[in-house]
């Protein structure tokens, strides 16, 4: 590990200002991603910026029953947190799933956002990749592609995100706190993350020297018809091959909003505004879903070795939405062979 310098801000203003002097600095909270990043000599901080003392801890009912979560809750605490369990059981559901429980406890919110992809050469200094160096080339195009995307990849990079907690933010709608040297703004969470294109070095549309402060979530009527469905190699401790997350309002036998999120797949959470409106005013059968599958996985494309991506993607939807509507969420993760 490199040599580097070490600043603990006591506020939020003394921290961008400190990200905003250094430009190689980077923030620390949890540590579970930066610190095997920094161990493996993928990146390589002049400065870090220690954030672990500032007031961001707090998970915060709203008047209108939505929840203000800190950037330094950690998974645990907001995943285990009694009002989110009662008002979004679908986020919770979704940070249960991934990780480990000594992971959960201490990676946090903002981390969680920020996590850098878990690409095999990503991670091989001795490797091309776009995402750690910019125009030296992308090998998972050609080489073992198994975990990478099948929607949204471009020639630079085929690369996943890797969260669960991202996939169930996605679904519910989610809004990103962010301050900056230009003061606060909200990003909507669709608009957080960003797809490859010619930039795959960029995971999200934050600005220079701007950090996550909180991730707030809006009250949504009903919390009954829901489910986080991940599919991976193992039961435990594994990024997801596929995953799910699907939040409904339903009147009745009738969906009146759909809000679906697939995970594993792309280099964002991947939702399709046109697939949720079609299933709005219906009492959706087995038919209705299959089309939904159908129209989310219209632009995927595999890269050989993950090929079986896109029809276990298929089924994956269909048995989420099957869930969802019944009222019958996921309670444990399933095991994809492949």
């Amino acid at each position: 590990m490199k040599r580097f310098d070490y600043i603990k801000p006591a506020t939020v203003s003394e921290a961008v200002s400190a990200l905003a002097a250094n430009s190689g600095a980077q923030l620390i909270a949890g540590g579970t991603n930066i610190v095997d990043l920094m161990k493996y000599d993928v990146v390589a901080p002049s400065v870090l910026v220690d954030i672990n003392g500032l007031a961001l801890k707090d998970i915060e009912a709203l008047p209108n029953g939505g929840f203000r979560i800190g950037a330094l809750a950690t998974n645990s605490a907001i995943a285990y947190h009694e009002g989110i369990q009662q008002q979004y059981p679908l986020l919770s559901s979704a940070i249960l799933a991934g990780a480990s429980p000594q992971l959960r406890n201490a990676a946090t919110a903002g981390g969680n956002l920020l996590q850098r992809t878990r690409c095999y050469y990503f991670y091989d200094p001795s490797t091309p990749c776009n995402k750690r160096e910019p125009g030296s080339g992308c090998s998972a195009i050609g080489g073992v592609n198994r975990i990478h995307a099948i929607l949204g990849a471009s020639e630079a990079c085929v690369a996943t995100h890797p969260s669960d907690m991202c996939v169930g933010l996605a679904a519910l709608d989610a809004v990103v706190e962010v301050t900056g040297p230009d003061g606060k703004r909200e990003i909507a969470f669709a608009d957080f993350h960003r797809l490859p294109g010619d930039m795959p070095e960029k995971d999200n549309t934050l600005k220079p020297a701007e950090m996550v402060t909180a991730i707030r979530i809006e009250s949504q009527p009903g919390t009954r018809h829901h489910t986080y469905l991940k599919l991976r190699d193992r039961l435990s401790y594994a990024f997801a091959l596929v995953s799910v997350a699907v939040s409904l309002d339903m009147d009745g036998d009738v969906v009146t909003a759909a809000r679906v999120a697939l995970g594993g797949v792309a280099h964002k959470p991947w939702r399709n505004a046109e697939a949720e409106a079609a299933l709005v005013g219906r009492s959706p059968s087995e038919s209705d879903f299959e089309t939904f599958a159908a129209t989310l996985l219209a632009p995927a494309k595999g890269q050989g070795a993950n090929d079986f991506k896109i029809p276990l993607a298929r089924k994956a939807i269909v048995r989420a939405l099957r869930q969802a509507v019944a009222g019958t969420p996921q309670v444990q993760s399933v095991k994809a062979i492949a």
